[in-house]
């Protein structure tokens, strides 16, 4: 699968996607570490709080991974579709209003996702 540059909706290549997917397994690993944690430190949940900032990470290495399009290459008006570095810079202000808003989305839907979980987490009743 080639991938091209696709205004406010895709703007990763293969090799960033998979960098994004690796983010996400890091979060995933960092969440489940820490709740394992503070069930063994038997911990208040309100604690459990505390595991939004390792499922922000999963969120926003999944989704971005998912749409193909990194938040802040979104924001800076850049994308890579070649090897890890090669970063171009979008030319067209229209190109990069919609980069700015898909950017602006992926970030809400990440914060959702995550507060959605870490409220799940919360409430788990062990």
């Amino acid at each position: 699968m080639t991938y091209s540059y696709i205004p406010g909706t895709c703007n990763l290549g293969k090799a960033e996607v998979r960098r994004r997917q690796v983010v996400a397994l890091i979060g995933l690993v960092l969440t489940i570490s820490s709740f394992m944690g503070l069930e063994a430190a038997d911990t208040a949940n309100a604690a459990r709080w505390s595991l939004f900032a390792p499922l922000m990470v999963f969120s926003v290495g999944f989704i971005q991974s998912r749409k193909k399009f990194c938040l802040a290459y979104g924001l800076m008006g850049t994308f890579n579709l070649g090897k890890l570095g090669d970063i171009s810079r979008v030319q067209s202000p229209q190109d990069r209003k919609a980069d700015r808003k898909t950017a602006t989305l992926i970030l809400l839907q990440s914060v959702l996702l995550a507060l959605v979980l870490t409220f799940l987490l919360v409430s788990l009743p062990f």
